[in-house]
């Protein structure tokens, strides 16, 4: 694909934040999250105006760079214009929570099989693994209502996810929010893990709960454990990785 570079055309604060997002995109289609062109990650670009950016509706997120992200405003309209369309229906979630939530930069939503499966689960996401202490420490959930085409889903959607930043939606898939797009991306890595982690434990003898106490903290515990660093202890590599192997993501 032959895509006009923006990095001239936007500010240097937004161009980092396409380099990121492409990233992201990147990398769940890396480690096999994506759902061809489905789902979405949206980031909010900071000011006052409320613009967002997210993917061009149609390509593979492999195919995903800065320059082909969509900006578009809280109603999913394009404020630059792109050759590729939107898909303003799934933008209904991203756009509820931005709304809402006013410290979230970045959501990140997924239809992966282990992820998908966990939400038809009636227990949920279980206390079984140390990853799913981060995800439980901060975790909500909101009922299937269909797809999500109707805006009169989205209050019941803010008020499942409230101030927490996991949330299963059921019977459809993941998402997690953060205040940057490798704060969404980490906690998703986490997530996934988690799902996987206890689908395959299921398939095993009778398993074994975490103390529920440990649960408690979890937020001071990430910080120990990211040397206060969060997101960004992991952030740098992962570019490197993608570096590596194909760097078109920054163009």
């Amino acid at each position: 694909m032959n895509i006009a570079s923006l990095r001239e055309v936007v500010s240097a604060e937004e161009w980092q934040l396409r380099v990121d997002l492409a990233a992201a995109y990147r990398l769940v289609a890396a480690y096999g999250w994506s759902d061809l062109v489905f789902t979405h990650i949206s980031a909010r670009i900071p000011g006052p105006e409320h613009h967002f950016l997210i993917n061009p509706y149609g390509l593979m997120f492999d195919e995903i760079t800065a320059s082909s992200l969509v900006k578009v405003d809280q109603h999913c309209s394009k404020i630059i214009d792109s050759p590729f369309p939107v898909n303003p229906a799934g933008f209904v979630i991203h756009s509820c929570i931005h709304d809402a939530r006013h410290d979230v930069g970045c959501v990140l939503h997924t239809h992966s099989r282990a992820g998908v499966a966990v939400s038809a689960q009636k227990c949920g996401v279980l206390p079984i693994s140390q990853q799913s202490t981060f995800v439980l420490a901060s975790l909500g959930y909101h009922d299937y209502e269909g797809v999500a085409l109707r805006d009169d889903e989205k209050p019941r959607l803010v008020a499942d996810l409230g101030e927490k930043n996991f949330l299963v939606l059921r019977n459809h898939g993941l998402l997690t929010v953060g205040k940057s797009v490798p704060d969404a991306f980490l906690g998703m890595y986490t997530f996934e893990n988690t799902c996987r982690i206890q689908i395959d434990a299921q398939a095993g003898d009778e398993l074994v709960q975490v103390n529920p106490k440990i649960l408690e903290g979890m937020a001071q515990v990430m910080k120990t454990v990211t040397a206060g660093q969060g997101a960004n202890i992991a952030w740098p590599a992962l570019l490197r990785k993608l570096d590596r192997e194909d760097p078109s993501y920054k163009t």
